[in-house]
């Protein structure tokens, strides 16, 4: 552990910036930067749980899917964590602090059916892609053209992941 005593930035503060984006509006885009990040991180760990429990004729394809989609999100949080440190803000970090930033619920412990489990990461992703799409809108708004674009990029791949999701779930399929 370390043994730095001082802390450099507090979480929850903002500083100036070298992007020249105001300080009230840097605010206001880290907070829902924190909150799009925790939902990503939610849906990175119920895609990896999912990855790791599926079995069944579909095993191999299921499991590569959710293992990739599972790194999307991982890549997504990436950006949405460096964009937050950009704007002078602290990226949420740790899984106390994620769950409580977090507005989407994860599933819970048990495993359960594949079906079933998708059904759940399909609910989760259209929470996640509407969250999204409100703090593109909110960074429009403030001015802040670069988050937008950035979640823009990371919502294309979202809706992609929850449309092959999506696929999964239809009724025609060669297993019975």
């Amino acid at each position: 552990m370390a043994t730095q005593e001082h802390v450099r930035r507090e979480f929850g503060t903002v500083e100036e910036n070298e992007l020249r984006l105001d300080r009230e509006k840097s605010e206001q885009i880290v907070t829902a930067l924190n909150q799009d990040l925790a939902d990503t991180y939610t849906l990175y760990h119920q895609l990896k749980k999912h990855h790791w429990n599926v079995e069944g004729a579909e095993f191999r394809d299921l499991h590569l899917f959710l293992g990739e989609a599972a790194g999307n999100a991982e890549e997504a949080a990436d950006e949405l964590a460096e964009r937050a440190q950009a704007l002078g803000g602290t990226p949420v970090a740790g899984g106390k602090a994620q769950e409580e930033h977090a507005t989407v619920e994860p599933e819970g412990q048990d495993v359960y059916d594949i079906r079933t489990s998708l059904e759940n990461d399909l609910a989760m992703f259209g929470d996640v892609i509407e969250s999204l799409r409100d703090h593109i809108e909110l960074a429009e708004n403030l001015g802040d053209h670069a988050t937008a674009q950035i979640l823009r990029e990371i919502i294309v791949q979202t809706e992609e992941d929850a449309h092959h999701v999506e696929h999964y779930l239809e009724d025609d399929t060669l297993v019975q």
